[in-house]
């Protein structure tokens, strides 16, 4: 396994740690009119630096919302505070992975350093409508915005026109991501108001995944309505990025799940690939050949960087247009 260059520097926080809320990392700012109380995260896993150079540029550039209510949160602090670029999957999460741990059931345990974070950050998730979680990948790959598979969350990809690939995806088998953690969710007729997204902006330590960060940002707000095209243009310039030619919706069917360190591919995959035939070897799993599911299947995410038993090493999706 190639060992991939790691060129974004590592963004310093500091002057922006402690929050405004008595609860470290955690910013609020109100308009003090009607809108969406939005909020955008990052760092909820520790080696994911795009989102925080993200959330240092709003704070640095005075963004406050035109209407409505602005949360920015920097998650997994202690996991952050152990990164190391020249091994940064070690500082992913301390003691479980951050994004697997929104369930009312495992917050109150507060039994590892995630939970007691989720339990911290719980309240200001549960009062945002509009919910934005910046994230970047193992693996060297075009961004990919994940929707769940709310039709709201769909639509507002296709409003924002960016990125080019939309994940739709029923959740993680280990637990429950931020972005479906309670309102938001729900189907669409019982909580209408909200919208989440969870963006995979490149690998962790590209640059452009900080430029992905950063368009991303400037579209949600946009969108949200809490800064004006006028305000991201002259708070935010260069952050948005020119829209997508197209846009395609992967509809995930099933993931592969690794039964032990051992898994491997057969070939390099980047991710996007589609496969043309149905029972096509990708891959073995501890002597079991891995084979697609059905004709046209495309990869999403493949990486065994983190390949040990129960861990998901790639999903299998069906593409069509947006």
């Amino acid at each position: 396994m190639t060992a991939l260059n790691f060129e974004l520097p590592c963004p310093d926080i500091g002057a922006w740690r402690a929050g405004n809320t008595g609860t470290p990392g955690v910013w609020q700012f109100d308009s003090g009119l009607p809108g969406h109380h939005v909020m955008v995260s990052a760092l909820v896993h520790g080696n994911e630096l795009c989102g925080a150079w993200a959330l240092l540029g709003l704070l640095e550039a005075g963004v406050r919302p035109a209407q409505g209510q602005l949360t920015l949160v920097f998650g997994n602090l202690a996991a952050f505070d152990r990164f190391d670029a020249h091994n940064h999957d070690a500082s992913r999460f301390v003691d479980e992975d951050f994004n697997r741990q929104w369930m009312p059931e495992r917050i109150a345990q507060a039994n590892t350093q995630e939970r007691r974070r989720a339990a911290e950050l719980a309240p200001f998730v549960a009062q945002a409508d509009w919910l934005l979680d910046l994230h970047s990948m193992h693996e060297r790959a075009e961004p990919l915005l994940l929707t769940g598979v709310q039709p709201r969350n769909q639509a507002l990809a296709r409003v924002l026109g960016n990125p080019q690939h939309i994940v739709v995806d029923a959740g993680h088998k280990d637990g429950v991501r931020m972005r479906d953690f309670g309102r938001f969710g729900l189907p669409d007729e019982q909580a209408p108001e909200t919208r989440s997204l969870l963006i995979e902006c490149g690998f962790h330590g590209d640059l452009s995944s900080r430029t992905v960060a950063h368009d991303m940002c400037a579209r949600f707000l946009q969108a949200a309505g809490t800064l004006t095209a006028q305000q991201v243009a002259s708070l935010l310039p260069g952050w948005r990025q020119a829209d997508a030619p197209a846009q395609w919706a992967l509809d995930v069917t099933g993931p592969v799940v690794a039964r032990s360190e051992n898994f491997r591919f057969n070939q390099p995959f980047q991710g996007l690939e589609v496969i043309e035939r149905a029972g096509t070897v990708i891959g073995d799993n501890d002597g079991e050949p891995v084979t697609t599911p059905y004709d046209d299947c495309v990869l999403v995410m493949p990486s065994v960087r983190q390949a040990r038993a129960g861990v998901t090493v790639v999903r299998f999706a069906r593409r069509r247009p947006l």
